[in-house]
């Protein structure tokens, strides 16, 4: 929590110096003592505290300034700081001014100048104010504040990013809070500056991308060495596994992750089949350990950056991120995962952000309240999204493809979702279109045997359909499938890729195309897509790594 600030205002230089010592000798502990000599300038110096969401307990303004009164000053100081106590600093033939704002702006007290000795005359007057202030603000916190559109695609990406770098923050809707748009107006905002991000003790960031918020922050964005053992690309299940492997095996370790930590895993609202947790665990506290566990051991995480190909220069490889910078490392593991495939419906792609969502957080199934939702989907991922947002929603509707859940789903979930009492299940159906003006309020379904449609009213849509693999910066040189999987190790060596692998030795079992790289977890062929496989994954690769180092 930052300090709570004592704000003086006076034209007179002497007197704010004067009065600024003295509340500095005595609070300067426990507030942070700003002075203005203008009411101008205060009113500048408090829209900026406003906006950084660093307390205000205390206004102690001259009456008498030329251009505008304490008084005045007092009264539009109420828009930038609501709960502050107000002192007004006078002298006697102003007292009937001074009586009367008690009544007129509510203000708090009024002191005659001089004020010395400040033991007998001034701060009992402060120790009464501060008191009162800090007994009605017990907790102020000074958290991320992000005010937007609840159907902002860039609202939401941002939502998301934070959530899932359990950065805590303050969501303020521009349509529905007064306190966004007074935020709003302090920060002087057009529609195009939406959504602000307001960062304590930093500047107001203005539609910012997830790497200026990150830089923000302070959340590290940068590698601190020039080269590496080992760049680990993803920061899922597969990823974090390698990293502590690879440090606590003593290789220098870099991941580079473009979103948060966890993956696909991270997001999911609870993971029943992991070995050693019998009562099951989020994704969001399993990525919290394995974070902790990558600290421990001294790797490196680089946040909001998106890597867009890399170079085999000799015994190395560089990755290459968006926009500028790379990462060297003699070793490279491309850990990448998938992301769920794109929703094929009339529609869906000016709703997606604004009712349409790939995957689904914490935050999103508590804002459907009393809400029916949409799911489509019918393996574990949509099964555990399902139950999650039931806990929130009035109905849930989960829309299948197929005639049953037993061939896609596990059984313990199938089995949950059949006795929910507000989920219902849509076999053989589909999502042919989204409408709505601004944001989704309407879905169309097809019976896909029948043919026939059916339009239900929903402003949320969230979609668990298939698998698509990260891969595309990865280039011509390490072989992929026609969707995308990387191929490893002896399937290098299937005829069809028979003159792929170009040294006399055979590839490692997770090796590519390009010796020194390999692949872990969901972004290789014929993974079994499950969070032990790819931590299993993950762990083997640095296994396949020291072997590979030795070669070189």
């Amino acid at each position: 929590m930052s300090k709570p600030t004592i704000l003086t205002v006076d034209d007179d230089p002497m007197v704010s110096a004067a009065i600024s010592r003295d509340l500095r000798s005595r609070y300067g502990a426990d507030y942070r003592i700003v002075r203005a000599v203008s009411g101008a300038q205060a009113l500048a110096v408090l829209s900026k505290l406003a906006l950084r969401n660093q307390p205000v307990a205390l206004i102690a303004s001259d009456q008498r300034m030329p251009e505008m009164t304490g008084i005045e000053l007092l009264e539009q100081a109420r828009t930038h700081a609501p709960d502050a106590k107000y002192l007004l600093l006078t002298a006697y033939a102003d007292t009937d001014v001074a009586i009367k704002a008690i009544n007129d702006i509510g203000l708090d007290y009024y002191l005659l100048k001089p004020w010395d000795p400040p033991e007998e005359r001034l701060y009992p007057i402060i120790d009464d104010l501060l008191g009162d202030w800090r007994q009605a603000h017990p907790e102020h916190t000074s958290d991320l504040r992000v005010v937007g559109h609840r159907w902002s695609d860039r609202s939401h990406d941002i939502k998301t990013f934070l959530a899932r770098n359990h950065v805590p923050y303050r969501w303020y809707d521009i349509e529905r809070d007064a306190e966004a748009q007074r935020l709003s107006e302090l920060a002087q905002a057009t529609a195009a500056d939406l959504p602000l991000v307001l960062v304590p003790e930093g500047e107001t960031l203005r539609c910012p991308s997830t790497l200026e918020i990150a830089d923000a922050l302070g959340l590290r964005t940068r590698a601190e060495q020039p080269l590496y053992d080992v760049c680990i690309v993803g920061g899922g299940p597969a990823g974090l596994a390698a990293a502590v492997y690879a440090a606590s095996e003593g290789l220098g370790t870099v991941i580079v992750e473009r979103e948060a930590p966890g993956g696909q895993a991270g997001q999911s609202a609870s993971i029943e089949n992991y070995l050693g947790f019998p009562k099951g665990l989020t994704g969001s506290d399993l990525t919290q350990r394995a974070v902790a566990q990558v600290s421990r051991f001294g790797a490196e995480v680089v946040l909001a950056r998106d890597v867009v190909g890399f170079q085999t220069r000799g015994p190395v490889h560089a990755v290459l991120f968006e926009g500028s910078g790379e990462i060297e490392a003699r070793a490279l593991i491309v850990a990448t995962g998938v992301s769920y495939r794109r929703l094929e419906a009339a529609g869906v792609d000016e709703f997606t952000g604004r009712g349409v969502y790939y995957g689904a957080s914490a935050s999103e199934a508590s804002q459907c309240q009393g809400d029916d939702v949409y799911v489509v989907g019918a393996a574990n991922s949509a099964g555990q999204a399902a139950l999650n947002l039931a806990r929130f929603a009035k109905r849930v509707v989960l829309v299948v493809r197929g005639a049953t859940l037993e061939d896609t789903m596990s059984q313990y979930l199938g089995a949950r979702i059949m006795s929910a009492p507000n989920i219902e299940v849509r076999y053989r159906s589909e999502v042919v279109a989204c409408r709505g003006d601004g944001h989704l309020e309407s879905l169309t379904l097809a019976d896909r045997d029948s043919g026939l449609t059916e339009e239900v009213s929903s402003s949320w849509l969230f979609v668990f359909i298939g698998a698509s693999p990260r891969t595309e910066w990865l280039g011509p040189d390490v072989v992929r499938d026609d969707k995308g999987f990387v191929v490893t190790g002896q399937d290098l060596l299937a005829p069809a890729h028979a003159q792929c692998w170009p040294l006399p030795r055979a590839p490692f079992g997770l090796e590519t195309s390009v010796p020194g790289v390999f692949a872990a977890g969901d972004v290789r062929l014929d993974s079994m897509k499950r969070v032990a496989s790819a931590v299993g994954e993950g762990a083997m690769s640095v296994y396949l790594v020291h072997r590979y180092l030795a070669t070189i």
